[in-house]
């Protein structure tokens, strides 16, 4: 007999994503393992057991002082993990938005004061209250919408000591906040000013002095790279992941968001564990990280803010058997704090089934961001899980305005708190 600490009671539906090697591809991704007219046990912030509502009696045994809470006929799915995020950062960039809608181009905009390093200016001279002050807000309305997990990159100060602050304040954020963090380094981001016209003398910088110095103090799970023309080429991308590699870091890529820049094939030759945006990745590109294993991270709400004529081509990763997940890439450039609006884009743009997209951003995405073990609500794995209330899992994906009514992160209540 399960003694259990909560109870959850009254749910007309969970999706358990119990069943199915991890990650999910091609008709996998569809398999939600439903349990319908359930309840939910807890027990030491873990799921104990999960089960038609009327065997509960006979498996769960409440423990003294257990808390008991309703689901009202709502539905219960698996917290999501946002796999890709910029969210630590100071001030916007709101004002470019008007110069994207009249047709700017991104050299039009930098030369107006805006882009990429516009935020770094603004985020080195930011003191760490502010950042932690504004990230923590942003990570709490995130939190309210479901997500119990968030990849937190690095790359808005693109130097030795700020990229090591903006680290460093990841386990207090996660700490001040209630949500699992995972940082991933991302010094990358840019050829800083001060190296413009040298980017071989920067990636020196950052293979010679700022990844071993992330290495040495465990600030990173992950080091990524944005693989583009502007920014890093191949030749330098594959030099700094492969010192990543050999400093036991994960590796991730910005690949193919602009233009085909090959980030992708190198993503599928190193086995990356990720590469991200891809929205101009070729059949060949999706057909080598199919047979690598590399998780495509897709990002619906940036292509929707790049062009509406642009999308993330998830239907074809899936058709391809390419294990895909979901991120917000929330940042100053794309300020969404929703997966809910995310995945609800995936379906609706990327052309995935709600069944599908819900794979995308929980047992996907936590594969894709380093955590075993969460996005599915088995017994063993963490109590992370949301309580919507719809009358079917499926509403996740056909509407755009999903709030839970009550998230909980290791089987506490974070929102509303």
């Amino acid at each position: 007999m399960i003694r259990a600490d909560l109870l959850v009671t009254d749910v007309r539906e969970v999706a358990t994503l119990a069943r199915g090697a991890v990650p999910r591809t091609g008709a996998a991704m569809g398999e939600l393992s439903l349990v319908h007219d359930a309840a939910i046990a807890v027990a030491g912030g873990r799921i104990a057991w999960i089960g038609p509502a009327r065997h509960r009696g006979r498996a769960v045994r409440l423990a003294p002082g257990a808390a008991t809470v309703s689901a009202d006929a709502g539905v219960v799915v698996p917290g999501f993990v946002d796999a890709h995020t910029h969210v630590l950062f100071a001030g916007d960039r709101a004002f470019e938005l008007p110069l994207k809608v009249a047709g700017a181009s991104y050299p039009e905009i930098v030369r107006r004061g805006g882009g990429l390093l516009a935020t770094v200016r603004a985020t080195r001279a930011a003191p760490d209250r502010r950042l932690l002050r504004e990230a923590g807000a942003r990570l709490r309305r995130m939190a309210s919408g479901g997500s119990t997990a968030v990849e937190v990159k690095s790359g808005y100060a693109l130097d030795l000591p700020g990229e090591l602050r903006l680290l460093r304040l990841v386990p207090r954020l996660a700490r001040s906040v209630g949500v699992s963090l995972v940082p991933t380094f991302l010094g990358a981001h840019a050829v800083p000013e001060e190296y413009r016209g040298r980017a071989d003398a920067y990636v020196d910088r950052l293979v010679g002095h700022v990844l071993p110095s992330v290495a040495r103090e465990g600030l990173a799970r992950f080091c990524d790279v944005f693989c583009e023309p502007g920014f890093f080429t191949v030749r330098q991308s594959e030099r700094l992941l492969r010192a990543a590699l050999g400093l036991g870091l994960g590796i991730k890529i910005h690949a193919e968001e602009f233009v085909l820049s090959g980030g992708a094939r190198l993503a599928a030759r190193l086995r990356a564990t990720s590469a991200d945006h891809l929205v101009c990745a070729t059949a060949d590109d999706r057909r080598r990280l199919a047979a690598a294993g590399v998780t495509a991270v897709l990002l619906p709400v940036t292509a929707l803010a790049a062009s509406p004529r642009r999308r993330s081509p998830a239907r074809e990763m899936v058709d391809a058997g390419v294990p895909v997940a979901l991120g917000s890439d929330c940042s100053p450039n794309t300020w969404v704090e929703s997966m809910a609006l995310v995945l609800a884009l995936a379906v609706h743009a990327g052309r995935l089934s709600p069944a599908e997209a819900l794979s995308a951003a929980t047992v996907n995405a936590a594969h894709a961001s380093g955590l075993a073990g969460r996005g599915r609500l088995i017994p063993g794995a963490p109590a992370d899980f949301s309580v919507f209330s719809f009358g079917s899992v499926d509403q996740l994906g056909y509407r755009f305005d999903a709030v839970p009514v009550a998230v909980y992160r290791q089987g506490k209540r974070v929102s509303p708190s």
